[in-house]
């Protein structure tokens, strides 16, 4: 998730990586946490480590090839007496769920307390990428052409899901590439002991049982043995990297052989769900997630708001024009978005933004699932240049901020270092306050400004 899938990914969606032609050995999902809203500018650089399998169990995992294993209490690695009392306390709860004694302890069978889990779960928020550094990352030479095999290795595969579900081959290839480097980083963590572990440390704890549960219905469907579920230390499984609750409403078995499997060497199963899943939030085959738009000089930038949508005619009226100076067709209502303010790439976005974003919330994740595909049908780089060698904020600054924005008189709901709409929208409303361009964009400027006060 994020899928949620994420935020689902948390969640997703999702997830630090290098720029440039780096290999593609992680996940680029940005790791929202459950409930929240993803940064717009920064992105975790640890919700890559979410996906990329490299954080591994420190000790061999004992799992059963199938659920034969006899009923009886489940037995738990000695490693945590809490963790240990705590999964006793679960198992009364999963069964009076409908998960049967049989399947639970197979599940269980040699589970323990995970660390690392929690070690990268806290560490999430520490970590700012600047997006433009991500979208390096995400339509990178490397990717770009590895996803370009990809759609010729796969290419009937993809057709076929194309015309069944109207979704676009190249953008259910771009969620493969940013979630899994086209399955090479599906992820090795046993999945119920890192939702267990995440569980019982409480601080998500509603969030990640449900998602156990969901788990081991999956497994208590025949879909995959406890072996072979694994995924991101989050949570998230197979080549598109579904949580466990999207899984049971979304998946789809397009091969027919009774399985919705989306763990194997296999893609079919995982492609065809991602592209049931856009489906089902109202993708529009023809439309495009955004456009690269130039804005004329003196563009009020406080109306490049989500909920300011006009006919691309409407925004040509106004001067925004594609970067060959063009009006854009007339592909549906859309409105302005500048992702690292005034001084970066503007994007005339369409509903189908809002459907990737289903997929994980965070905008540079969106971005970078466009133009990944974009670029997988041979169009351009991003052309506007972007503010590099600009110092972001911290966590901790982002904070300090907020704080600071609430004193000067714009709410917020939480101190959370989260520069979700709201905090952009007060962002906003300071810079109008004090006769600055009002980009929403949370620098180290706005921070000394605010500073002043």
């Amino acid at each position: 998730m994020r899928i949620h899938v994420l935020v689902a990914a948390l969640a997703g969606a999702v997830i630090g990586l290098p720029a440039g032609a780096s290999p593609l050995e992680t996940s680029l999902r940005p790791q929202p946490r459950p409930g929240g809203q993803a940064e717009l500018v920064s992105v975790a650089a640890t919700a890559a480590i979410a996906r990329d399998g490299l954080a591994r169990s420190l000790r061999p995992v004992l799992r059963p090839d199938d659920l034969s294993s006899g009923g009886g209490a489940v037995r738990v690695a000695a490693s945590n007496s809490g963790f240990d009392r705590w999964i006793q306390g679960f198992r009364g709860r999963a069964l009076a769920q409908g998960i049967s004694p049989r399947v639970f302890d197979a599940a269980f069978q040699g589970a323990r307390y995970n660390s690392g889990v929690i070690e990268k779960d806290r560490n999430q928020s520490e970590f700012t990428r600047q997006i433009w550094d991500y979208l390096d990352s995400a339509a990178s030479p490397v990717r770009v052409s590895n996803g370009q095999a990809a759609l010729r290795r796969h290419g009937r595969t993809l057709e076929r899901i194309e015309r069944h579900y109207g979704v676009e081959k190249e953008v259910v290839a771009a969620i493969w590439g940013l979630e899994s480097a086209y399955g090479e980083r599906r992820g090795d963590i046993p999945l119920i002991e890192a939702l267990a572990t995440l569980s019982f440390d409480g601080r998500r704890g509603a969030f990640f049982e449900k998602q156990l549960i969901a788990a081991l219905k999956i497994i208590q469907s025949g879909d995959v043995t406890p072996r072979d579920m694994k995924g991101s230390w989050a949570g998230a499984m197979g080549h598109t990297q579904f949580i466990p609750t999207s899984y049971l409403a979304y998946a789809v078995d397009f091969t027919g052989d009774g399985k919705r499997d989306i763990w194997s060497e296999d893609p079919t199963d995982a492609l065809a769900s991602t592209a049931a899943y856009l489906k089902r939030f109202g993708w529009t085959k023809g439309q495009p997630w955004g456009v690269e738009v130039r804005l004329p000089r003196g563009f009020p930038h406080a109306v490049a708001r989500r909920d300011n949508r006009k006919m691309p005619s409407q925004w040509a009226a106004e001067g925004v024009r594609d970067m060959n100076g063009k009006p854009v067709p007339d592909y549906g209502r859309a409105s302005i978005l500048l992702p690292a303010g005034a001084e970066g790439a503007a994007f005339m976005i369409f509903d189908n933004f809002a459907v990737i974003e289903r997929y994980n919330q965070a905008d540079a994740y969106v971005i970078g699932v466009g133009h990944l595909s974009d670029r997988l049908r041979g169009g351009p780089e991003i052309q506007a240049s972007w503010p590099r060698g600009y110092k972001p904020l911290s966590f901790k600054e982002k904070q300090e901020m907020q704080r600071r924005l609430v004193r000067a008189g714009f709410p917020l709901e939480k101190i959370d270092g989260i520069i979700g709409p709201n905090t952009i929208d007060a962002i906003r409303g300071f810079q109008n306050a004090i006769g600055v361009t009002p980009d929403g964009f949370p620098s180290q400027t706005l921070l000394a400004h605010l500073r002043k006060r």
